[in-house]
């Protein structure tokens, strides 16, 4: 099994941009796909991005292309989310998942292993 655990969460002004990551323990981080998926106060959880073992192919929410770009270190068994242009309606807990789906996918319940989350915070 793998632990993912995020940080880089906070306060951020609209236009500003934020740096997350997802570093795991346990297992290798490259035995498995990685996806971010965020929920704000009173939402449903939504997919945002995901990335593959390799690195080698990303997926994205419409709501962030262009805005967000999800990387991966497996050396260093960590997974970024590169947030720029933010908006107010990016408010949300923002949490890492590992899953073993053949290809990426966009479906929480492709992935099984879940962090706790982290505060994205977006001001007007």
């Amino acid at each position: 099994q793998v632990q993912p655990v995020e940080s880089g969460g906070g306060l951020v002004q609209a236009g500003g941009s934020l740096r997350l990551s997802c570093a795991a323990s346990g297992r290798t981080f490259n035995s498995y796909n990685v996806g971010w998926f965020r929920q704000a106060p009173g939402k449903e959880r939504e997919f945002v991005a995901a990335i593959s073992r390799s690195g080698g192919r990303t997926s994205y929410a419409d709501s962030v292309e262009g805005r967000f770009t999800i990387s991966r270190d497996n050396v260093k068994n960590t997974v970024y989310l590169q947030m720029n242009s933010l908006k107010p309606e990016d408010t949300a807990v923002y949490c890492c998942a590992a899953g073993f789906s053949l290809t990426v996918t966009q479906r929480s319940d492709g992935y099984v292993y879940w962090g706790q989350g982290t505060q994205v915070t977006v001001s007007t």
